[in-house]
């Protein structure tokens, strides 16, 4: 039964649309358990279950049948989120015959949950005329079917609130992850790479005749290129290897795959996308073959395709116009592609795969871009040209919203634009409570862009710089020299104040292109000080660029991230030790700079004593240390709802880290998303964090709320956290404290979707 579920899947997936892989599944999962009805039931915007597809019961029923949870046998499997296998199904207390279905003379039934997310969204049911009860391996078929495909109905149900340009819009929402804070109201704009088939933007064909006629030309150039190719190779292959190339041009006949471009031409999509929708559904029909000769052929398939679509795309090159509200759109966004609009014009970015530390989420947070990152059920081909939010705050992304969801965050808009004018006043201000107790607020950076935003806003350091960014910006490692350059700029601009530099931190989700890092589990595996050990030539260069940088300024702090154990401090130490010996030989004035270990795995937390003991300072990378502690990725949008900074095992890590740190006598700093959040730097504060280290962004927002608050106000408040086992409830106590404080300006209005 395997195969069966893996070739029913991958026909589900490659379905058009929601109807055609809900009558693949009830006609496979029949066929493949020998039944004689096999019907799908969908949960509806109002709650309801509704048949939805049926192979075995009246067809007219579809759409008409509906039950409440609870109600009938389907409602049951709901209510229990459970299977329920009967051999009598109509002496069950719970029977509910409905005579449109024709189902009374079905006796044996078996129903499971679709559950996805924790949600039920139908209910999978087999039924059979003879009395018997279904048994276990036909039980656990059904299952692992209805598990494999409750993220497919999901993604399904999901896209399928974007309709095609020209039908009725109606609104959708996706999610993904904060890539950047912020929100943006304006205009879908596709980007892809060239000849990539799974990317191609939806656009409507606008002079029918012509856009065939520009298809068969492309068409015949692959077919020129093709003979020619064919031509050349004649000599040095073989017959059969030589029939693939006859194999390519039978497929550009019209009579094949040119004549259903042409049909989905004249429907109304442009050659590109109708070109790449029917490539795309033959690869999968190729796929979910058994005899692997045939499905080997869709890598040819998907070659010839590519060629066709380098050709349509190259043929019909304009220069694309932007409008002023960008909200730019892509698979997989890059650096390069940023810089292909205007910068008056890129309102927000909403990048399909990647992470909150992918590249383009790094540049979107140093030039202030509303950003979404890993919205992987947007169907972003089909909503090229479609108004669009997005909300880099919730890591949410809406198409097509309705009225009133544009004016609820409009108004968050200009509330936001409000609020970081009216902070701008304090900028010159000291960041001390209203009782006198003094808090530096320092910054994150990676760029050259985030100095001026920080210096603009009162950052008092830098707590973080992360040299990693500009080794993520080349395409090879940069020299010693080159790295020196960029350390002194940073160096410079901030004197005297202290600027804390990382060293190298790839691994994880942050992967060289040019020293790239495959393995199974990145996060638990080779990244930050492990890779820079092993590689001391990438350390040592990078300790005598930052060193050498410092000459004259004296204000680098060296931080060494993903410490785990003592004898990774001590090899650090030594290596530092060696640079600056080196560079006092060579003449160079320098001091040798204060040395600090971050603390962002548990294993840290609990050697936070000794460690003090080794180092001049600790710093708490927060994102790191939460996903490490509750075991949740951070960047993963399944388990977003669990990843909780305010978790109680987390603050009370980060206390224990702060008494160890002060024990010894040294300073201690934290750098991640939580010391930006106006609410947690009040409890990080009453902590004893001597640094609030945060994205420029936040700085004003943190000075406001500390400024408004006593230091004594805040002790009370953590005490009162502190005792709470709860996450949800612990935030909700901070947001109802800033109320009460009169700093709910703080506290980011959240516009109401009428579809959660």
């Amino acid at each position: 039964m395997l195969n069966s579920l893996r070739s029913i899947v991958l026909e589900v997936n490659a379905a058009r649309d929601m109807k055609t892989a809900l009558a693949i599944i009830v006609t496979r999962v029949k066929q493949v358990m020998a039944t004689q009805v096999c019907s799908v039931y969908l949960r509806d915007a109002k709650g309801d279950y509704v048949l939805m597809a049926t192979d075995g019961l009246n067809a007219d029923a579809v759409g008409k049948v509906r039950l409440a949870a609870g109600e009938g046998l389907v409602g049951r499997v709901v209510v229990r989120e459970e299977p329920i296998n009967l051999e009598h199904a109509e002496a069950h207390p719970s029977y509910q015959y409905f005579p449109e279905t024709g189902e009374e003379r079905y006796s044996a039934f078996l129903g499971v949950p679709i559950i996805h997310h924790r949600k039920v969204l139908g209910v999978l049911v087999v039924q059979q005329v003879e009395q018997r009860r279904f048994d276990e391996g036909e039980e656990a078929f059904l299952v692992t079917m209805s598990a494999q495909l409750a993220g497919v109905i999901a993604h399904a149900e999901a896209t399928g609130g974007v309709v095609p340009v020209g039908a009725k819009a109606t609104q959708a929402k996706f999610i993904g992850v904060s890539g950047a804070s912020g929100i943006a109201i304006g205009e879908a704009v596709v980007i892809a790479p060239s000849a990539d088939l799974r990317s191609v933007p939806y656009q409507v064909c606008k002079d029918v005749e012509a856009e065939i006629a520009f298809f068969h030309r492309s068409l015949m150039a692959v077919r020129d290129d093709i003979k020619s190719l064919g031509e050349q190779l004649k000599a040095r292959i073989n017959r059969e290897e030589q029939a693939l190339f006859d194999a390519y041009l039978a497929m550009l006949d019209d009579a094949s795959l040119g004549g259903e471009v042409t049909d989905r031409i004249r429907k109304g999509a442009n050659a590109s996308y109708a070109w790449s929708e029917v490539i795309l559904e033959h690869e999968n029909i190729f796929n979910s073959m058994n005899d692997p000769y045939l499905r080997e052929r869709a890598t040819d398939l998907r070659d010839l395709g590519r060629r066709v679509l380098a050709y349509l795309q190259e043929s019909n090159q304009k220069t694309r116009v932007y409008p002023d509200k960008t909200i730019l759109i892509g698979e997989e966004l890059t650096a390069s592609m940023l810089g292909e609009i205007p910068k008056e014009k890129l309102a927000g970015l909403v990048s399909v795969l990647g992470s909150s530390n992918s590249h383009v989420a790094i540049l979107a947070r140093a030039m202030d871009i509303p950003t979404v990152m890993g919205a992987v059920d947007l169907p972003f081909t089909q909503i090229d040209g479609r108004p669009i939010i997005v909300d880099g705050y919730k890591g949410t992304v809406y198409c097509d919203p309705s009225a009133q969801l544009r004016k609820q965050y409009k108004a968050i808009f200009l509330e936001e634009q409000a609020l970081v004018k009216g902070l701008e006043a304090l900028k010159d201000l000291p960041c001390e409570t209203k009782d006198r107790y003094r808090l530096p607020l320092h910054v994150n950076t990676g760029l050259m862009a985030d100095v001026v935003r920080s210096l603009e806003r009162g950052a008092e350091g830098v707590g973080l710089y992360r040299t990693e960014v500009p080794f993520l910006l080349r395409d090879r490692f940069p020299s010693e020299e080159e790295q020196r350059a960029i350390y002194r700029e940073q160096l410079e601009a901030f004197a005297p104040h202290s600027v804390t530099m990382r060293t190298l931190d790839i691994g994880g989700d942050k992967a060289l292109p040019y020293f790239p890092i495959e393995e199974d589990n990145p996060f638990l595996g080779w990244r930050g000080i492990r890779v820079t050990l092993d590689h001391p030539e990438i350390f040592l260069a990078q300790i005598r660029a930052m060193i050498k940088a410092s000459e004259g300024l004296d204000n680098l702090r060296i931080l060494l991230p993903m410490i785990t154990n003592m004898q990774e401090v001590d090899a650090s130490k030594a290596l530092i030790q060696r640079v600056h010996k080196e560079l006092l030989e060579e003449g160079y004035r320098v001091r040798k700079p204060q040395i600090g270990v971050m603390i962002e795995v548990p294993a840290a937390v609990y050697l936070a004593p000794e460690l003090s003991r080794r180092v001049d300072f600790l710093s708490v990378g927060s994102n790191d240390l939460t996903q490490y502690l509750l075991a949740v990725d951070r960047n993963n949008a399944q388990v977003a709802d669990l990843y909780q900074a305010f978790h109680p095992a987390v603050l009370r890590a980060l206390q224990y880290i702060v008494y160890a740190a002060h024990d010894a006598g040294i300073s201690v700093s934290i750098c991640g998303e939580l010391a930006g959040d106006p609410g947690a730097a009040i409890l990080l504060m009453a902590m004893g964090y001597d640094v609030l280290s945060m994205n420029a962004t936040n700085l004003p927002k943190v000075k406001s709320v500390i400024r408004g608050i006593t230091f004594e106000r805040a002790k009370q408040l953590l005490a009162e956290v502190m005792r709470m086992s709860n996450g949800d409830l612990i935030r909700d106590h901070i947001a109802r404290e800033l109320r009460e404080t009169g700093l709910t300006r703080l506290i980011r209005p959240v516009a109401s979707d009428a579809n959660e």
